[in-house]
């Protein structure tokens, strides 16, 4: 299952920084993930400050 980024975000970017297949992009109001491109990596959970991504 691909990951989401809850509402906790504050789109300082971190997480796409690390996602291995860039399939993080940032949205209108926050980042996003493309659950087509997703792997279930983790990458994004490692350096997020406010842990804005989670399993969907």
């Amino acid at each position: 299952m691909a990951y989401v980024i809850s509402d906790a975000c504050i789109s300082c970017g971190a997480c796409a920084a690390d996602c291995p297949v860039g399939c993080i992009s940032e949205g209108d109001t926050q980042y996003v993930i493309d659950a087509g491109q997703c792997i279930d990596c983790g990458s994004c959970l490692e350096n997020c400050p406010v842990d804005a991504p989670h399993a969907g």
